[in-house]
């Protein structure tokens, strides 16, 4: 097996210079045939779509145990491809968690369509099914599970939910690639399930993404829209007007090498996880996230929410200390309300976890020292220090 190569920074370095050792909140790595599967795939001079896309949705398939496995540009256009494939309308209802990355409400704004927030779990920082019931319209279309940090909702309630409504679940399990829920595969319970493959991500293509079904229809409807609504039999006949949300073969390259190495990269992750909680759970004023039950999680990040009392200088500004150590950490996702584009609402547990979550540098090839380096930093900036 080749050595690790890191194969990009996400960060500007400037604001660290003078560091002697930067950690980053995130860092790719090269684990095997990276580099010789891109050079293959430019030299068959298939660079757009090609045999690596096809291989790559096989092997998505089989991995995440679902019938249909499209491939997409990101993680955003699959959540795109999946409220076409469910034919949203403006004015319908999207029910998405307060807490988590906003790409689902967002989507939803473009189709002329309403995100419907409910608050999350205040231990697992997911949504609930009970969260969901009180926000459910006449109107809603679609429930977003959305799995935070590689936690997995709670999804026997949920589909239990879908059953009795009639409303479809979409799980956003782009944090949570390879993350089980009672032995299933996260990503492979709802009616569409979305992923994403940014380059911080689980599995890397650089940008890139997933949509997978166990529906052959919906299959079918995914993969019309993808490629600009045309079918193969019959050259430039638009059967939907279709986007073009493919990924390069390219860019498929580097994820089936990736995913060849799938284990080793859950092994790695897992060994940082678990040095993290061993060191975090001494340390007084941080709070770990909490796991859904029959949860396996493959963690994309390691959060914890910073108590008031003993970081009373606000989360915010011990992001800013442990930058100018060196350290970079990133805050929680932020509450809708705080955004002038979406409709306030009260979500009290979301909006405390915006303000209090710090997100802890994570990735496979962080080094067991490291961890250490950035918890002591962590630990220094305790009641009130290093303002």
């Amino acid at each position: 097996m080749a050595a690790l190569r890191p194969i990009g920074r996400n960060v500007h370095m400037s604001a660290y210079q003078g560091s002697s050792h930067f950690i980053p909140w995130a860092q790719p790595a090269f684990w095997g045939r990276e580099e010789a599967y891109v050079l293959e795939a430019l030299r068959s001079t298939w660079i757009s779509g090609g045999p690596f896309v096809e291989r790559l949705e096989k092997d998505m398939a089989a991995h995440i145990g679902c019938e249909h496995a499209v491939a997409v540009a990101n993680g955003t256009a699959a959540l795109h491809l999946a409220y076409l494939a469910l034919g949203l309308q403006p004015g319908d209802e999207i029910v998405v968690p307060g807490f988590g990355f906003m790409a689902a409400a967002n989507i939803a704004l473009h189709f002329g369509a309403r995100p419907v927030f409910c608050d999350v779990d205040p231990e697992t920082w997911c949504m609930r099914a009970s969260d969901v019931i009180g926000v459910l319209t006449g109107k809603t279309r679609a429930v977003v599970a959305v799995h935070t940090y590689g936690n997995v909702c709670e999804m026997n309630d949920l589909l239990a939910l879908a059953v009795e409504t009639g409303i479809p679940i979409i799980e956003d399990a782009a944090e949570a690639f390879s993350s089980r829920i009672d032995g299933r595969q996260a990503g492979s319970l709802g009616k569409i399930n979305t992923f994403s493959f940014h380059a911080t991500k689980t599995i890397s293509t650089g940008e890139g993404g997933l949509v997978a079904t166990d529906d052959d229809k919906t299959g079918e409807i995914l993969r019309l829209y993808r490629s600009h609504g045309l079918r193969r039999q019959r050259h430039y006949w638009h059967e939907v007007p279709g986007h073009n949300f493919r990924l390069t073969n390219l860019q498929a390259a580097l994820g089936c090498a990736q995913l060849e190495c799938i284990d080793r990269i859950i092994s790695e992750r897992q060994r940082v996880f678990v040095h993290y909680q061993r060191r975090l759970r001494s340390m007084p004023g941080i709070a770990l996230q909490q796991f859904t039950g029959g949860c396996e999680p493959v963690v994309w990040t390691v959060a914890v929410r910073l108590s008031e009392d003993i970081y009373p200088q606000g989360r915010d500004a011990v992001i800013a200390a442990m930058a100018t150590e060196g350290i970079e950490t990133r805050p929680g996702f932020q509450a809708p309300a705080e955004m002038s584009y979406f409709e306030p609402a009260s979500l009290p547990t979301s909006e405390t976890l915006g303000r209090w979550v710090l997100s802890m540098p994570t990735y496979p090839t962080l080094a067991d020292h490291e961890i250490e380096r950035v918890c002591d930093r962590l630990a220094a900036h305790a009641h009130g220090k290093g303002r």
